[in-house]
């Protein structure tokens, strides 16, 4: 047997002023749009942004469906809705952030293990790597590839 390690780098930003201003553009994005999610069920309203190396910005929100699990994450709504419009066009950067009782999360949004595979898909397809930007307004958290978040992928 052997043991192996897998390390993850992380950057953590105190606030977005810290970010550079592609990736704050692409925040407020995302922190607009989790405002007009669907979650009448849970409350908890989740915005994402796509950033694409076109320089597109797309935005996706949670979609909740009474028939549980019929829903989307934010983040799957936005990377299907931009790869259905711009097919050929790669993931540059994706935002991600929470809503919830009348105000953003303190604690950053992490995609879900559905999302993380829906972007390591992405991240292949194009042989380009995704940065990813979480949002909480006690820190952002940010890592420079989908890889990092799903270090073990399942793939063909």
């Amino acid at each position: 047997m052997e043991k192996i390690t897998i390390n993850v780098d992380v950057s953590q930003y105190k606030n977005e002023t810290e970010l550079n201003q592609e990736d704050q553009k692409v925040l407020e994005a995302s922190l607009k749009a989790a405002k007009n999610a669907y979650a009448p069920y849970s409350g908890f309203f989740v915005g994402a942004a796509v950033l694409l190396e076109n320089g597109e910005i797309v935005t996706g929100t949670n979609q909740e469906n009474a028939a549980y699990p019929s829903g989307l994450c934010a983040e799957r709504v936005a990377i299907f809705y931009a790869n259905s419009k711009y097919p050929d066009v790669a993931l540059k950067t994706i935002a991600i952030c929470a809503y919830h009782n009348g105000q953003f999360t303190k604690s950053p949004t992490p995609p879900c293990g559905s999302c993380r595979q829906v972007m390591i898909e992405a991240e292949t397809r194009f042989e380009k790597p995704i940065k990813v930007i979480m949002y909480g307004q006690d820190k952002i958290l940010v890592v420079d590839n989908i890889k990092s978040l799903l270090p073990i992928a399942f793939s063909f």
